[in-house]
């Protein structure tokens, strides 16, 4: 190595290093700052100094690699975090939603899942969740399920509003008002995009314990296809041919219990969409015997319009 060489490395040791140089040029740092052995030295000196500079090269490599990974594994992480935080917010907005009648054994029959918006006061899940019919004489009656576990508690609702066309229904509730989610512009939304939904996907099973999945936006598709032949066609599937949307393809799985779940930014929380596991398979999936495991969501520009109304 040369002198010149030397001075270089010398003078690059005064600022700051770039770990994007690699390994090499620590190990040339740190060989310039050794004294070279004299001319006049034995054969076993100069071996030994090789072998030094050599252990030298070894230790600065296993540093890097050491260094890269743990820089690596600390940002993989940050979106995990990310998502891990944002449930602790969104968790205390998920309701079930359901009916309750206390001569029935179990006394609450769930129907699906719901989530706290506005006010508080007011929830946002599917049509189709929500009973047509009440047994009035019994005294059954809509409601709504909050809390976890065993300490799970019911509260009456009363139906809003009710938008059939994007299967979404408001409910309004009483007593303290929940934590609201935000709900985010759903315009923004691009294919590609991280999201996570919770909510419960097989109801009370296991109890009232809200379950959050992630997956991403796989596609961004028209609710219903035009039909090959007229005998795929039914008046369903005729009126959403004259006013189609779009509605959001996930590669997450979904099951019916998680209709009414909210669709939202794990980095943010913000709500872009609405789980939709009926209403929506209806429509696209009309012609397979057996439908598919995608799961649909509305988007949430819909929950916005329904809540002005």
């Amino acid at each position: 190595m040369t002198d010149d060489a030397c001075k270089s490395d010398r003078s690059a040791a005064k600022v700051p290093i770039n770990l994007s140089v690699g390994s090499w040029r620590f190990s040339r740092l740190f060989g310039c700052l050794l004294p070279k052995p004299d001319a006049g030295v034995s054969a076993g000196n100069v071996n030994q100094y090789r072998r030094t500079i050599s252990r030298i090269k070894l230790l600065t490599v296993k540093l890097t690699s050491t260094s890269f990974l743990t820089l690596c594994c600390h940002f993989g992480n940050a979106s995990a975090g990310d998502l891990s935080q944002t449930i602790d917010l969104v968790r205390p907005s998920i309701v079930a939603v359901g009916t309750l009648l206390h001569t029935r054994a179990p006394p609450a029959n769930f129907l699906g899942t719901g989530f706290a918006v506005g006010d508080g006061l007011h929830i946002i899940t599917n049509a189709h969740v929500v009973p047509q019919e009440l047994n009035t004489e019994k005294k059954e009656s809509l409601a709504i399920f909050v809390g976890r576990g065993a300490s799970a508690k019911a509260r009456p609702a009363t139906i809003v509003e009710v938008d059939a066309e994007h299967d979404l229904a408001l409910l309004k509730i009483s007593g303290e008002p929940l934590p609201a989610l935000v709900i985010g512009n759903s315009d923004t939304v691009k294919e590609g995009e991280t999201v996570a939904f919770t909510g419960f996907p097989i109801g009370m099973v296991l109890g009232l314990y809200p379950v959050t999945h992630q997956a991403i936006v796989s596609a961004i598709t028209p609710i219903v296809i035009p039909a090959l032949t007229t005998r795929q066609l039914d008046i369903n599937i005729i009126k959403r041919l004259r006013t189609p949307y779009l509605v959001f393809q996930l590669d997450g799985t979904a099951y019916p219990g998680n209709s009414g779940s909210p669709l939202f930014d794990p980095k943010t929380g913000k709500v872009i969409g609405i789980l939709n596991m009926v209403f929506v398979k209806g429509t696209k999936e009309n012609v397979l015997a057996h439908p598919s495991g995608i799961s649909y969501a509305i988007p949430s520009n819909y929950i916005h319009a329904i809540m002005k109304q």
